[in-house]
């Protein structure tokens, strides 16, 4: 059986994907990580931290992301007080430097087998544990699955490649300024998985084994970063 594609909406007003986290300085990548899109999914599903089959399953999807709005990163300057001391003899202030994106917007697709990606449509429709976009503080500012009457239609696809599903799908955006300025700036960013042999593959350690508090493991995958015309405009044809 072919492959279908899953596409998702990622719209808040902050999103969040860590990369290289650590301690009091906690970073973000400029568009979703395969490691935040497969714990997203998890909570959705039901899956538990510790499940590695189960993670292993939703990290075998092939991923793309288009950046239909480049978000704006921002740095949340947080203090913690009274925070005791290694030594245990006192307290202190611990000073944290948190990034995030403002105001962004993308188009997450999975590409998989039907009735696996249609389990997860249904999931993300009524997840098991909130959904979140890196942090828990960061909620979807409308659902990741609309419906296609708002022009927008986000969900399953069942036929077509990942790379069709870039070019074509609609356009995420809903500000009309924004969409007037695609005449002037008709492409997209677009991160798209490919094999590790690609010629302009780049590598990305985000893939989850497990997310086990204190011994969280992670694998390799590679990426192409490339652009695509907007879905409509002159460049890119009808959506």
């Amino acid at each position: 059986m072919a492959d279908a594609v899953l596409a998702l909406r990622f719209d808040a007003p902050m999103q969040s994907w860590g990369v290289r986290s650590r301690f009091t300085h906690r970073d973000t990548a400029q568009e979703p990580t395969k490691s935040g899109v497969v714990g997203l999914l998890g909570s959705a599903a039901g899956v538990e931290r510790t499940d590695r089959e189960r993670l292993a399953d939703l990290a075998s999807l092939r991923m793309a992301v288009r950046v239909d709005r480049e978000g704006i990163v921002e740095r949340d300057y947080q203090v913690t007080t009274d925070v005791p001391t290694t030594r245990g003899t006192g307290h202190r202030n611990v000073v944290s430097h948190r990034y995030y994106l403002a105001d962004a917007l993308f188009l997450v697709l999975l590409q998989g087998e039907l009735g696996f990606l249609e389990r997860l449509a249904a999931a993300v429709r009524r997840p098991h544990w909130p959904l979140f976009f890196g942090r828990r503080a960061h909620v979807p500012a409308s659902p990741l699955i609309i419906a296609e009457e708002r022009g927008l239609g986000t969900g399953i696809r069942p036929e077509g490649t990942l790379e069709e599903a870039l070019r074509e799908h609609p356009w995420q955006e809903e500000d009309r300024e924004l969409r007037g300025g695609a005449e002037t700036d008709p492409l997209l960013r677009a991160v798209v998985e490919v094999p590790a042999e690609h010629t302009d593959a780049e590598a990305r350690y985000d893939v989850p084994v497990t997310f086990e508090s204190g011994n969280r493991e992670f694998r390799q995958r590679y990426v192409r970063v490339c652009h695509v015309p907007i879905p409509g405009s002159r460049e890119g044809g009808a959506a």
